[in-house]
């Protein structure tokens, strides 16, 4: 039996996995398709909430732990697999931002590099930007990290730990949970897998799984769509002198540059429930977006378009920590659009939680709801 089982493999399932093992304990992860190919493979990989200012202190206190963490862990996952994560740390750029000088005020506050730059310091930087900026925000300490590649190292770190066992395929159908309100473990398409504790990281499906249980968890899926231009192949540029080399951020759309000189530009917000399809009418929203920041891109074909599915909360806060009511069940789920940018913080804090650690901050703002009813399913 393990000490600990994990339900849902994607980055923050896979990184508590990893910090959790490497402490010491025994862990199984269950993961129902295979890891890190839902809404960890499907977003951006900026290192950052898109306008930071407008998030709480406690979501700036994670975010600003996770950005100094990334480096480090982008160096250990090299190291132990191999696969590059493609961390790159060249800034960003906000163009026409309507909150400037909150923008400013919360960058005085929480110490971070902002400010205001003008027409020629901005086109230096990107001159394939669409003309007409006269100023701009930059950001000279954001980075990206190109996700599919992160999932990609974090599998392959976890499949060759001695310690983790991976059970792909392996579709959780209720959680087992005894007469002393105990959570013991899963019953699956594979059976009954048992453990010491559990922690729920299912990203927009946690809040399915749980309701069996009688936590209400009010996480939701919030469709995203996203698309990737190849001006290289297209012979619009080259590696070495690509069309974009910083993350721009532009009315709420964003365009993410790649080491191979790939463009991504996203993304949509839609509340379809589990509908990951795509549409044509967010494919034309989303090339005009991506031309009317580089204009280059706007009889470029997009070279691919997909959907993912956000694990939504109602202000965009996640929720991580100790599940009220029901013994030895935790969460770390509802990250938003943030799941990326908050994971090396948001596994390090419920780790610390499971270790009887003390942690870099206090959990009491992610603090999961509790049981509504007496879960009706014992184990």
């Amino acid at each position: 039996m393990s000490d600990t089982l994990i339900i849902g493999g994607g980055v923050i399932g896979m990184m508590m996995a990893w910090q959790l093992a490497d402490a010491g304990q025994r862990v199984t992860l269950l993961e129902r398709g295979q890891c890190g190919r839902e809404a960890s493979w499907a977003g951006g990989g900026i290192v950052s909430p898109l306008y930071p200012w407008r998030y709480s202190n406690a979501i700036s206190s994670l975010s600003r732990w996770s950005e100094g963490e990334y480096p480090r862990l982008a160096e250990a996952l090299i190291e132990a697999t191999g696969i590059d994560p493609e961390y790159r740390q060249k800034g960003l750029i906000y163009l026409r931002v309507e909150d400037e000088a909150l923008a400013l005020d919360w960058a005085r506050t929480q110490h971070k590099p902002l400010e205001v730059i003008g027409q020629e310091a901005l086109y230096a930087r990107e001159p394939y930007l669409a003309t007409g900026h006269h100023e701009a925000l930059w950001m000279p300490t954001l980075g990206s990290i190109r996700n599919p590649r992160l999932g990609q190292a974090l599998r392959a770190c976890l499949i060759q730990h001695p310690r983790v066992e991976v059970r792909e395929g392996c579709d959780v159908q209720r959680l087992m949970i005894g007469d002393d309100q105990r959570v013991a473990g899963a019953l699956t398409a594979q059976g009954v897998i048992k453990a010491g504790q559990v922690v729920v990281c299912g990203g927009a499906w946690s809040g399915k799984l749980l309701a069996e249980a009688g936590v209400l968890l009010p996480v939701r899926p919030v469709k995203g769509q996203m698309m990737v231009f190849n001006p290289v192949a297209a012979g619009l540029c080259r590696v070495e002198d690509p069309l974009l080399s910083r993350v721009v951020l532009c009315d709420g759309r964003y365009v993410i540059p790649r080491a191979d000189g790939r463009i991504l530009i996203g993304s949509t917000l839609e509340h379809k429930d589990f509908d990951k399809s795509t549409t044509a009418e967010a494919r034309e929203s989303l090339h005009a977006s991506a031309a009317s920041i580089l204009p280059a891109l706007s009889e470029l074909a997009p070279e691919h378009h997909w959907a993912g599915l956000r694990p939504g909360t109602p202000d965009g806060t996640p929720f991580i920590g100790a599940v009220p009511g029901l013994h030895g069940l935790y969460v770390n789920a509802g990250h938003y659009r943030n799941g990326l940018v908050l994971a090396p913080a948001a596994t390090r804090l419920l780790s610390d939680i499971l270790l009887g650690r003390e942690s870099f901050m206090s959990a009491d703002a992610f603090t999961p709801p509790g049981v509504e009813r007496k879960a009706a399913l014992a184990g």
